[in-house]
């Protein structure tokens, strides 16, 4: 089981090395869709309509973190918005910006940084703030969020997507999707940093966030094809909303 230090605190170093080096040494491959990416681009549909229908993304101010290849990004910055796309994998950042570059899509930009530092430099500047796939990654996410809570403006959203945390998810996300189907590369997700929807839902509360809908993603190998629906066994988003002051 990870131990999450105290969220009060924002540490840049809340990192894993190994992770970093696992998506850096798959980072040329990010764009490539039938690579082990091509599980990402085929949820990102999914993923950039159900924020689209909480938070209509055109001339909003966006910050994607852990944005790894950009292939959120880039996607929200073809509906309108401005993006920024935040990670520390250096590798991956290059990409997201060489495929920007070549699809010439506008209004995204990516940086190297942490969320934390970001929040500290940025508080309060975005309307709509994404953390997907991000959280079972980082050593203590409960600084991941409270860093998003900070950087979004009042009013705003913050949307997160990650993995549960019991034997069905273990069976089917870890067992099933890297060892069995070989969707991801093993090694992908580690089951202790897996993350319960009350155990997300207790940190974003904490932050003044308040959690306004969620939703589960499923996979249907025999038809090879993701939906979104009520079942928060093993995928799930969580959409949250930061409170306007009175």
């Amino acid at each position: 089981m990870s131990t999450h230090t105290n969220p009060s605190q924002f540490s840049s170093a809340n990192v894993d090395p190994a992770e970093l080096a696992k998506f850096s040494e798959l980072a040329h491959r990010w764009w490539d869709t039938e690579s082990e990416f091509k599980p990402l681009h085929q949820i990102n549909p999914l993923r950039l309509n159900w924020i689209q229908s909480l938070a209509p993304l055109a001339g909003q101010k966006v910050v994607d973190i852990g944005c790894g290849g950009g292939i959120l990004s880039d996607a929200m910055a073809r509906q309108g918005a401005q993006v920024l796309g935040v990670d520390l994998a250096v590798k991956s950042l290059k990409v997201a910006q060489l495929h920007a570059l070549e699809a010439g899509t506008q209004g995204v930009q990516y940086r190297e940084i942490s969320a934390e530092d970001l929040a500290v430099e940025q508080p309060a500047q975005f309307d709509v703030v994404t953390c997907m796939e991000m959280l079972e990654h980082v050593p203590d996410p409960a600084s991941i969020v409270k860093a998003c809570a900070t950087l979004v403006k009042p009013g705003g959203w913050v949307f997160f997507s990650t993995l549960n945390r019991n034997p069905k998810s273990f069976l089917l996300a870890v067992v099933g999707a890297e060892y069995v189907l070989n969707m991801l590369p093993r090694g992908t997700h580690e089951y202790a940093r897996m993350i319960k929807p009350s155990e997300l839902a207790d940190w974003v509360r904490a932050q003044s966030l308040n959690v306004m809908q969620m939703k589960g993603m499923t996979y249907n190998p025999f038809t090879r094809h993701y939906a979104l629906g009520t079942d928060t066994d093993v995928n799930y988003l969580m959409a949250t909303q930061k409170p306007v002051a009175n």
